[in-house]
């Protein structure tokens, strides 16, 4: 579903600022993979999620999704390919807008556009479903402005609108970190029914190492723009976050540091 190959990005070249952001990454993801992607401050993670994305051009590689070669695509060109969520929940929706009328943008990502009533009953109807899955109590607002919602709410509206049509890749960039932990842990159970139920392929960034080693079917860590780590089956599952802190220091010949993952 998913190719990197030989990828490298670095931001201010040839300038004291330089920095070599991601160093010959080689990827592949099988279709339905859920990998979870764990590092420091400063390991390549977001500019990982980003390169394939769009927002940023690569230096040189490759990257391909769903068979097709997206390297040169821009990010416009490769979003109706791509679901995304963010870690700011004010990211992922328009604040000035209703509930339904998100949602009905969402729909609508990547199609032509036509004259005709803009939301037909069916569609109201699909969406009121919807909301109620996510046991919100959002379902009866469907008028209300996302703005007014809380932080939980229009995170998980949003992960609903970034697989309300099925996307080739799903991307969480920390979707959790910017909630408290009552409200992190129901957006992951959100994260978890709806991956599996509709087999989407996902990468997930988090901070939390029992979250990585909990969730997906594999695990990748990332240290000075380089994946030093990529684990996944049997051997994931009996994980532990001292095996990871372990791993990390055979593998970078560096002790751990990043203080928010501790304390994770």
């Amino acid at each position: 579903m998913l190719t990197l190959k030989n990828v490298n990005k670095t931001f201010n070249a040839d300038t004291i600022n330089e920095k070599r952001a991601l160093i010959d990454i080689n990827l592949h993801l099988k279709e339905g993979d859920f990998v979870t992607v764990i590092g420091g401050n400063g390991s390549g993670k977001s500019t990982l999620l980003n390169i394939i994305a769009g927002v940023y051009p690569i230096d040189s590689g490759f990257i391909s999704l769903a068979g097709a070669d997206i390297t040169e695509k821009a990010e416009h060109k490769r979003a109706k390919l791509i679901g995304r969520v963010f870690q700011d929940p004010m990211r992922g929706t328009a604040a000035g807008m209703s509930i339904v009328e998100n949602l009905a943008m969402a729909y609508r990502r990547g199609r032509r556009r036509g004259l005709g009533w803009s939301l037909k009953k069916s569609e109201r109807t699909k969406y009121t479903e919807l909301l109620k899955s996510l046991d919100l109590g959002l379902e009866g607002r469907l008028m209300t402005k996302v703005g007014l919602l809380s932080g939980g709410q229009r995170q998980a509206l949003t992960l609903l609108m970034a697989t309300l049509v099925k996307p080739k890749l799903v991307l969480l960039d920390e979707h959790t970190a910017a909630l408290d932990p009552k409200t992190a842990a129901k957006v992951l159970e959100l994260t978890q029914q709806i991956v599996e139920r509709d087999n989407l392929t996902t990468i997930m960034v988090t901070h939390n190492m029992k979250d990585a080693i909990r969730m997906g079917n594999r695990l990748i860590m990332m240290h000075g723009g380089k994946i030093i780590y990529d684990v996944s089956g049997e051997e994931k599952k009996n994980l532990k976050v001292a095996d990871l802190l372990k791993k990390f220091e055979v593998s970078s010949g560096d002790e751990f540091a990043d203080d928010r993952m501790l304390l994770s």
